[in-house]
């Protein structure tokens, strides 16, 4: 019971919370969507971190760790790489947002490419990457309460309670709602993690060293890269494939139109690899419970975590690491709402149907698609089976097809058309699709391929194929001014 009285109560206080943000602010779209581009350092820093603790890392993390060993620093090492990269890449991406009032991804491709039908492409393949990335958070969510709550609340009953809080604060609150809840998911985040990394392998074995000495004699080569499958081939492309995506999600991507100047990017680009490090605290507390809790197996890897603490701890410590979990749901669920509402309300909608639609329309419109994505997502959730771990996957192989007409938009001379970049999407998406529903990997299409190549992530193929038909389709329709004016000048 204790227990359950200490999620309640996160839960009542992140609604508050999340309601109170908008106090002083007039709430149009500016405001709503990216907080009047008015944020600090703190705040922009918070909603970047908030991207890499989700219920994926709390769960997932000690999960992955739990069941596949070493190929879980992949996790570690991507969103190091994706910092380093945002020292160059984001202050002109900010720079360009602000000069031309953007709001949304897809403006921004609108706008670089002189091409609203690129930014409808954009919004619509963000949208496509942000329903299963929704229904991880309120999966999450559920198998969180539901453990937590030692079984008093079903996890269909937290995903309805956890989807209508993020509703109600998301259209009251917007981007500042996220923002206020992601200074404390993220406190709380930090001391537990911390806490129960050092705690658990200290408890259970006597110390970090002891753990791995006693895991690596119980199941020899657990704790290094296999030779097949998840390699270090594999580990190589999948932190850069995930790096290159990184701030490709539309919601990641639009908490850099938040801040107040661009220097704070480089400020953060310097401490959030730092900030990365805390999990391995979450890795540790999955490789805590691989010789404890024994034999989970698919899905149930996730519970690794949860099910050594309600062995190891009393029921109202349950309850706070429940409490930090809600909000890992909440806050990434909360920004991703906003993210999706805002592309089907300004870019396709204002983008595509009605362009003569006005900032106080698109405002309204985008509140009444937060409980529209939200139902959605909720369906999904309750009915999606294993099918949405494929679809995840897919997500940011989706995200990742963005990439090249993104950095390719921010050379002073761009030599890639509107054409280029919407047909290498489109034929990036493509492959995704077709390689994820037939499950298909490197090692069968190209078998006669060393075995160092076989384990690339299949993503490469999509963005290689992605590259290619941009350059060829740039190059067929080059402006025909320009190139005589090049050949001009030639001769």
């Amino acid at each position: 019971m204790s227990a359950l009285i200490i999620i309640a109560a996160m839960t009542f206080f992140a609604l508050y919370l999340g309601m109170r943000a908008r106090r002083g602010h007039d709430m149009n779209l500016e405001q709503w969507a990216v907080g009047g581009r008015s944020f600090g350092t703190a705040f922009v820093f918070l909603l970047m971190a908030g991207e890499i603790y989700t219920t994926f890392t709390f769960l997932g993390g000690s999960g992955f760790a739990y069941g596949k060993g070493a190929p879980v620093y992949y996790i570690l090492a991507y969103g190091t790489l994706a910092y380093i990269l945002s020292y160059w890449m984001l202050p002109p991406v900010w720079r360009f947002a602000k000069q031309h009032r953007l709001v949304s991804q897809p403006h921004f491709f609108a706008r670089k490419y002189q091409s609203p039908a690129l930014g409808v492409l954009v919004a619509c393949v963000g949208v496509l990457a942000l329903v299963p990335y929704l229904v991880l958070q309120l999966k999450g969510l559920g198998i969180i309460v539901t453990t937590a709550s030692y079984g008093a609340i079903s996890s269909t009953a937290a995903i309805w309670i956890g989807a209508a809080v993020v509703t109600a604060y998301v259209i009251v609150s917007g981007v500042r709602g996220c923002a206020w809840n992601s200074v404390v998911k993220d406190t709380m985040i930090l001391a537990i993690a911390v806490f129960l990394g050092v705690y658990l392998p200290i408890h259970h074995y006597g110390s970090l060293s002891e753990m791995f000495r006693a895991i690596d004699a119980a199941k020899p080569g657990f704790l290094t890269f296999p030779a097949r499958g998840q390699s270090v081939t594999w580990f190589q492309s999948t932190v850069l494939l995930t790096a290159l995506g990184f701030f490709m999600w539309p919601h990641t991507f639009m908490s850099v139109y938040t801040a107040k100047n661009e220097r704070i990017f480089r400020r953060n680009a310097m401490v959030l690899p730092l900030y990365q490090l805390i999990l391995l605290f979450v890795f540790f507390c999955g490789f805590a419970a691989v010789l404890k809790v024994p034999g989970l197996k698919g899905g149930d890897i996730d519970l690794s975590l949860f099910r050594l603490a309600l062995q190891t701890f009393d029921p109202w410590f349950v309850g706070v690491i429940g409490a930090a979990g809600v909000l890992t749901a909440l806050v990434p669920g909360s920004m991703i709402l906003t993210t999706a509402s805002t592309l089907l309300a300004n870019d396709i909608y204002r983008g595509g149907l009605a362009k003569s639609a006005d900032d106080a329309q698109v405002a309204k419109l985008a509140r009444f698609f937060v409980p529209v994505v939200a139902l959605v997502a909720v369906g999904f959730t309750l009915n999606g089976g294993d099918t949405i771990v494929a679809l995840l996957l897919m997500g940011y192989n989706f995200v990742t097809q963005l990439f090249p007409a993104m950095v390719c938009s921010l050379s002073a001379r761009n030599r890639v058309t509107k054409q280029g970049a919407f047909c290498g999407i489109v034929a990036g998406v493509l492959v995704v699709i077709v390689t994820t529903l037939t499950h298909v990997s490197v090692a069968q299409l190209i078998p006669f391929a060393p075995d160092a190549l076989k384990d690339i992530n299949i993503g490469f193929l999509a963005l290689f194929v992605n590259v290619i038909v941009l350059a060829v389709v740039s190059t067929v329709t080059q402006p025909r001014t320009h190139v005589d004016h090049e050949h001009a000048r030639a001769h």
